[in-house]
């Protein structure tokens, strides 16, 4: 038994945990020159041993595994997901003011929005299998060092194609960060009230992300130039190397599915990348008719490849087979398309329409923050109390009304009116859909494939945001065309975001059936994995001989 399972059992002395009927692990290990092997055999609920036989665990000195390890390394991967979504969202909060400032105008200042989310969304996909196999903490820190190096270049462009392909390779360090912090919190904390707060105060560092990005770049642009922003942001992460100082893969000896992988990225780069470019080259143009197609007969491979031929999937196949799990992953699906609609709308309807600066934006934004740090917490309180559909349905709910409500802003009105309530119904949409959706998924995955319940949910929210912003801004143009009127179009991409809301809601209200989940602690076959990957771990650590493991029964 490895000290993550005897520290849960200390904890909660009263919850018993049944083992299976198996050998138990070694009793001791080698140590290296120098170092003493120390260990003493338990049972489940800390008393002797009796004499029926019960299995018998050993507790081995483990690192990484104290309460206040634990909490440096939460709060340190919360920092970084709310550093990275501050360079998400700052280059849509001052996505036209950029666009203006490096001598470009029109549908381009979409790109600056989309291209980050397009590439994180993407990447997503395969960065939290290699942190199952490589290690977590290692992908995590590959990723922000990425992201800090693309974002200082990004600073010091001042052509306006440079600058959103740093801000897109930048992206790629975001994907390499948020499934592998999410696999580190799901992975430390066992399944329960821990994890669940965890995933909560996860979830709200991305609203609160987004909000010091508006007000920091609105700040930076009223009293300076824009490019120190992206300076100051790129040398904040250097606090994670504070991070704990080893963290063993939890499936070493797995292998990547580099096909599955190639595939998949791929199909999902230029399935997006024709949708936002769209709106700025039309459709008639020879490249955007040629890629769709290819996009999807890339992704038709995908699932061939994944189905048929992959030893090792980079989606395996099992974890589909939770109640409902396909149709709730495409209500997240259209949940955050809807979000980036309405994100991306409400800062030109506020900048464009209204002439707010991009620090008025950000103080109108107030809201927003306040109110999604406690939908965070909220939802996660909510998990063990309420079905999940029902916290997606509330959230399905907000979102489709706050679109509403954009759609429908008179040009003259006051702040208080509709917007507001806008800013503070949506907020509580993404934290209660990201929660939500990614507690149910961890819980139905391994430990082993955390980083892949990672990845799906973050692949869903990300490129839903991009693939969202391409779907309204097709909309928006051809519509604004027709009728010769920029405010037209505007609303009636506002209106595809309350369609697919709608869609949804039904979905969600009709065929997802997930039960509450009450569940505390591990199961009895992520105890065992836990212990043999703490065992070698330490074994590496301290340069220590581990015996042949006994055969199972």
């Amino acid at each position: 038994m490895s000290l993550i399972q005897a520290l849960h059992c200390e904890i909660q002395p009263e919850k018993r945990v049944s083992a299976p009927a198996l050998a138990s692990p070694p009793s001791s290990y080698s140590e290296g020159p120098g170092q003493q092997a120390e260990s003493r055999q338990i049972t489940l609920n800390g008393n002797q041993p009796p004499e029926t036989g019960q299995p018998v665990f050993e507790r081995v000195p483990s690192h990484g595994t104290t309460q206040a390890r634990r909490l440096t390394v939460t709060v340190l991967l919360i920092l970084a997901n709310l550093v990275q979504m501050t360079v998400n969202f700052a280059g849509i909060a001052g996505g036209s003011t950029l666009t203006s400032a490096m001598g470009v105008e029109g549908t381009y200042a979409s790109w600056i929005g989309a291209s980050y989310a397009l590439t994180q969304g993407t990447f997503v996909l395969m960065s939290g299998r290699l942190g199952d196999v490589f290690g977590h903490r290692k992908l995590l820190l590959i990723g922000g060092a990425w992201l800090s190096l693309c974002v200082l270049v990004g600073a010091f462009c001042n052509n306006f194609f440079a600058f959103v392909t740093m801000r897109a390779l930048a992206g790629v360090g975001g994907a390499f960060i948020m499934p592998n912090a999410v696999a580190m919190i799901s992975s430390t904390n066992p399944p329960g009230r821990l994890r669940n707060l965890s995933l909560g105060f996860f979830a709200a560092s991305a609203p609160l992300g987004g909000y010091c990005g508006a007000i920091l770049l609105g700040a930076f642009l009223e009293n300076t130039d824009w490019k120190w922003f992206f300076v100051f942001i790129a040398v904040t992460f250097v606090a994670l190397w504070a991070l704990a100082p080893y963290e063993p893969p939890v499936d070493r000896s797995g292998k990547i599915d580099w096909i599955g992988s190639a595939l998949g990225t791929s199909s999902l780069i230029l399935f997006n990348f024709v949708w936002n470019q769209a709106p700025s080259v039309g459709w008639s143009t020879p490249y955007e008719i040629a890629l769709l197609p290819i996009s999807l007969i890339l992704f038709v491979s995908f699932l061939v490849w994944e189905k048929r031929f992959a030893a090792q999937p980079i989606m395996p196949l099992e974890i589909f087979k939770a109640p409902s799990f396909l149709t709730l992953l495409l209500v997240i699906l259209l949940n955050y398309m809807a979000v980036g609609t309405l994100i991306w709308y409400q800062v030109l309807w506020l900048q464009e329409v209204w002439h707010w600066s991009p620090l008025h934006f950000a103080v109108g934004w107030t809201p927003f923050v306040v109110c999604a740090t406690a939908a965070a917490s909220l939802a996660a309180w909510l998990i063990p109390r309420l079905a999940a559909q029902w916290i997606l349905a509330i959230g399905t709910v907000t979102i489709l009304v706050s679109n509403a409500l954009m759609a429908t802003v008179p040009l003259q009105q006051s702040y208080w009116a509709q917007i507001f309530p806008s800013v503070v119904l949506f907020s509580f949409c993404p934290d209660f859909v990201y929660t939500a959706g990614q507690i149910i998924a961890s819980n139905s995955v391994r430990r082993h494939q955390q980083g892949i319940a990672g990845s799906i949910i973050g692949t869903l929210n990300l490129y839903g945001n991009s693939l969202g912003l391409g779907f309204a801004s097709t909309i928006e143009v051809q519509v604004a065309r027709r009728f010769h009127n920029q405010i037209t179009g505007y609303r009636a991409a506002l209106y595809f975001g309350v369609t697919i809301s709608a869609v949804a809601l039904i979905l969600d209200v009709c065929f997802v059936r997930l039960v509450k989940d009450e569940r505390e602690g591990w199961e009895e076959e992520d105890l065992l994995a836990i212990n043999e990957i703490e065992l070698q771990g330490r074994a590496e650590a301290t340069g220590a001989q581990l015996p042949a493991a006994p055969l199972r029964s």
